[in-house]
């Protein structure tokens, strides 16, 4: 996993960011980082996708709930694409959320990607979490990779090497290189032992990742209370249960095992400039880290 800052400056120019519900999103914590950007970044809705196209209704059933008016209205399942200039160097970010889609993968990518080029988008960065073998009480682990290989020199991100079944995410993502836009994924892994929605914690360290890509700054809100709310609370399950207390002294001795070759002065630089760089962005832009 390369945890490296940008070699050669921030992305530039109109990125799209997608998070899907779904198998990509372990405790929500993909979506959840995109939720918070729409809400901090000011977004505003600009389309959606009709979900009869692409979703069964008995795998995403639609709700119904009361409206403002007091009439019962239905909600479908659909995925919604919002746009917010970025705060620093007011370039657009296209905000894609939605559901994993049950059927007709490649029409729904083409048209999500039909609309990312109407919007000028040149690069998609896809955000997903997945369920891991990692101790709750240590930093998340967030991988960057992408099968570009100028992007990951320009950006110090790690070659994709995975093999297996892939989810709505990984199909954008190659289809957006297949039409020649620059695309990368951005993944956080979640304790699978406490894999229940939501992760503050993860969607925290994937929205540090996101501000080191973008260049811009985050207001990170409640979230690194949040986090250590949460952190809390699974070290008072963990104090009830010998069994998960064991499994996670297990994990952690493992994590902090592979990580000692870490402890170099290249490791405490990059952490240092992180630090930098919180401090010169002044209390206004969130603070907090994972």
């Amino acid at each position: 996993m390369s945890d490296a800052l940008p070699v050669s400056g921030p992305l530039r120019g109109p990125v799209m960011l997608a998070a899907f519900e779904g198998w990509n999103d372990a405790g929500s914590a993909a979506t959840q980082a995109l939720v918070h950007l729409h809400e901090v970044w000011g977004a505003e809705q600009v389309d959606e996708l009709d979900p009869e196209e692409y979703h069964d209704f008995q795998v995403n059933r639609p709700t119904i709930a009361l409206g403002e008016d007091g009439r019962r209205e239905i909600t479908w399942p659909t995925t919604s694409i919002a746009v917010a200039a970025r705060p620093t160097s007011r370039d657009d970010v296209v905000l894609v959320h939605g559901i994993e889609p049950s059927m007709r993968w490649r029409r729904y990518s083409a048209e999500l990607l039909d609309v990312a080029e109407r919007l000028g988008v040149t690069t998609v960065v896809t955000l997903g979490a997945l369920l891991a073998d990692v101790p709750h009480t240590r930093p998340i682990p967030v991988t960057a990779t992408s099968d570009d290989r100028a992007l990951q020199d320009r950006l110090g991100l790690d070659a994709n090497t995975y093999e297996g079944p892939t989810g709505i995410v990984g199909v954008l993502q190659h289809e957006a290189q297949r039409r020649g836009l620059s695309a990368l994924s951005v993944w956080g892994a979640v304790p699978h032992y406490v894999a229940h929605p939501p992760s503050p914690k993860a969607t925290l360290a994937l929205l540090v990742r996101l501000e080191e890509l973008l260049g811009e700054p985050v207001p990170l809100g409640d979230l690194a209370e949040d986090a250590e709310a949460w952190q809390h609370g699974v070290d008072e399950l963990a104090a009830e249960d010998a069994e998960i207390a064991e499994y996670v002294a297990q994990l952690e001795e493992a994590k902090d095992t592979a990580e000692l070759p870490e402890a170099t002065g290249e490791a405490i630089a990059r952490e240092f400039e992180r630090y930098l760089r919180r401090r010169d962005r002044g209390p206004g832009s969130g603070g907090g880290g994972a």
